[in-house]
């Protein structure tokens, strides 16, 4: 579900310090994140979603996440902006 989602998103940011950077700003709308990236990666982003109250979905892997936004290297975080 959440790979169809990322696919079809018409605006994304790929990477936890952009991902971080834009929630912090209010641009984000849904937080997807990878169950297989690394804990203290993720755990950033996380926080920061929670400041900003954004909805967050997981799906199982980095690869499959990378695939889905389109780029050849695996994904641990993938915004979707409003």
């Amino acid at each position: 579900m959440s790979y169809e989602k990322v696919a079809q998103a018409k605006q994304i940011i790929v990477g936890t310090k952009q991902t971080v950077r834009a929630l912090k700003d209010g641009k984000v709308h849904e937080l997807v994140i990878a169950e297989d990236a690394d804990k203290a990666i993720i755990d950033k982003v996380l926080e920061a979603a929670n400041v900003a109250n954004v909805p967050v979905y997981k799906v199982d892997s980095m690869k499959k996440l990378g695939k889905a936004c389109k780029i050849d290297v695996g994904a641990a975080a993938v915004a979707i902006i409003r």
